[in-house]
């Protein structure tokens, strides 16, 4: 009898079945068969977990045909940064564990349909991208995931009492949170011809020769800041 091969199944390995098959008693093949079986599942389970390796952190069998999430599914580059937000966000939850009330939840439903909405965008895998790199950013800065060197204390306008307090993280890009009273703001390093310059939604942080300069607020005038010693 010619022996039985199932090669392109398990892995390319060819299993052979053993001489005296059609003799055999009912014990044996059922031992055999159920090995066969946990070799066949496991290949399965093996390849499902590789599939699950390249794609994104959400089921893509539930994503709408033509959505951004259809966009990250398809795009490993997307998919990878849609896995390492997981990882930073799981991160940042365990700190956030007793954060009244729940902003971190809140935040990511934001961030998410922000994130959708780039079916707007005339680059919509640049959106995407951005979007995915400034969020995985924010999170490492605001719940301390990185190395940060501070807090360093400016004091602004010849007045000790107008202190900013800023923490440098290093994240990709880099990332500083500056405190002011009770009001706080993150900050991206941007372009600059000289010293070293961050972006806020309304605030700025230029550092230049010792000394810095920065603005609170939507259409504030600069401040003069000098480090305290």
């Amino acid at each position: 009898m010619f022996p039985i091969t199932i090669g392109t199944v398990v892995n390319s390995t060819i299993l052979h079945y053993p001489k005296g098959w059609c003799n055999m008693n009912n014990s044996t093949f059922k031992e055999i068969t159920a090995s066969i079986a946990v070799l066949l599942s496991a290949t399965c389970c093996l390849f499902a977990g590789a599939a699950r390796a390249e794609g994104p952190s959400f089921d893509c069998g539930k994503v709408e045909t033509g959505s951004i999430e259809e966009m990250v599914c398809r795009d490993k580059g997307l998919s990878a940064l849609d896995r390492r937000l997981a990882e930073v966000y799981a991160a940042a939850s365990k700190k956030a564990v007793n954060e009244h009330p729940p902003v971190l939840k809140a935040e990511q439903r934001g961030w998410i349909k922000g994130r959708n909405d780039c079916w707007k965008s005339a680059d919509r895998r640049k959106c995407v991208e951005d979007n995915y790199r400034l969020r995985i950013t924010e999170l490492q800065a605001k719940y301390r995931l990185v190395p940060g060197t501070g807090p360093v204390t400016y004091a602004c306008d010849g007045d000790p009492k107008n202190e900013v307090v800023v923490t440098f993280f290093k994240t990709d890009p880099p990332t500083l949170i500056a405190e002011r009273g009770d009001q706080v703001s993150l900050m991206y390093l941007q372009p600059a011809a000289s010293g070293t310059r961050y972006q806020g939604p309304n605030e700025s942080f230029w550092e230049h020769q010792g000394e810095a300069t920065i603005t609170w607020g939507y259409g504030a005038p600069e401040m003069r800041c000098t480090k305290k010693r």
